[in-house]
């Protein structure tokens, strides 16, 4: 009985933080560049269940496998393409991004599905690799984000909206010439920046991130790499795949009808569980103050 307790009760833990999960999804279907985060459940390990034999026949027979709970084990981030919103603003740019990946034993393209993965012949699971801005925040530590809703200060620093500043292709921080207004900006597919006198000022800062999951939300729709070498990032090259559209911001890919039924899925199997608690104190109260009694 106490096992089913504390199954149901594991229960409960994992569709709150599922619940909250696709709650700050919903908080975010607004917030240019947000990726959708799903949690993602995983059982304890199972016990395989034994009959003890007797004297005419000593060999255990095998009753089956017995579940011991659920935990939610990781939250992953979706990177798949959000749609592209048209601002017509010179200082908001969007990255396209179809970037594909060859099969390194045949060659040939890999087939990902609509949500960006691909699990080959030995279970191994592959995500399609994804572009990103470069941009420097206040502990001048590189970080990784889809916003490309630029602002500048008064120094002439291009710098997105939570105020960190916009790498070129080499790693500096962006600077606009003295007196050049940023929605007078002109940019190409590749990113490359010129000026309202048609000089160029320099190229916005792309990478590729092959292995996507391997990135850390840092908040705010930003991204950091602990292991670079695990991410496999590496600058992104003519004929990716990926595209610049300036006058255009990338929104939010929260699915929100999906996200309304994650969420009223994730309420109705936390009060089964609760109500399954209640079962279990009910019998555990007869047991102890009425049946002990006699």
């Amino acid at each position: 009985m106490l096992r089913g307790l504390y199954t149901a009760a594991s229960g409960m833990m994992t569709e709150q933080r599922r619940h909250d999960t696709v709650t700050q999804n919903i908080a975010n279907i607004n917030t240019t560049g947000y990726k959708q985060v799903n949690s993602v459940k995983h059982s304890f390990p199972e016990m395989l269940v034994s009959l003890v034999g007797d004297k005419e026949s000593p060999t255990p027979k095998r009753i089956g496998k017995l579940a011991t709970g659920v935990f939610a084990e990781e939250s992953m981030s979706s990177f798949v393409q959000g749609d592209l919103k048209e601002t017509h603003k010179g200082s908001d740019f969007a990255l396209l991004s179809n970037l594909g990946l060859n099969d390194p034993a045949t060659g040939d393209p890999i087939p990902f599905d609509a949500s960006g993965k691909y699990v080959n012949e030995d279970g191994e699971v592959i995500y399609r690799p994804q572009a990103f801005f470069t941009v420097m925040d206040n502990n001048d530590q590189v970080r990784y984000t889809r916003d490309g809703g630029f602002t500048v200060n008064a120094a002439g620093d291009l710098l997105t909206s939570q105020g960190q500043r916009v790498l070129d292709s080499d790693g500096n921080p962006i600077v606009l010439p003295a007196g050049q207004s940023i929605d007078s900006l002109k940019s190409d597919a590749q990113g490359n920046l010129v000026a309202s006198d048609g000089n160029a000022i320099a190229t916005l800062g792309i990478v590729v991130v092959n292995r996507p999951q391997q990135l850390v939300r840092d908040g705010n729709g930003v991204y950091r790499a602990d292991d670079p070498d695990a991410a496999d990032i590496r600058e992104l090259q003519a004929g990716d795949g990926a595209e610049i559209r300036q006058g255009y911001l990338e929104v939010s890919n929260v699915d929100t009808a999906q996200a309304m039924v994650d969420l009223l899925s994730a309420q109705r199997a936390y009060e089964s569980n609760q109500k399954m608690i209640q079962y279990y104190d009910k019998s555990l109260d007869k047991a102890v103050n009425e049946i002990g009694r006699v």
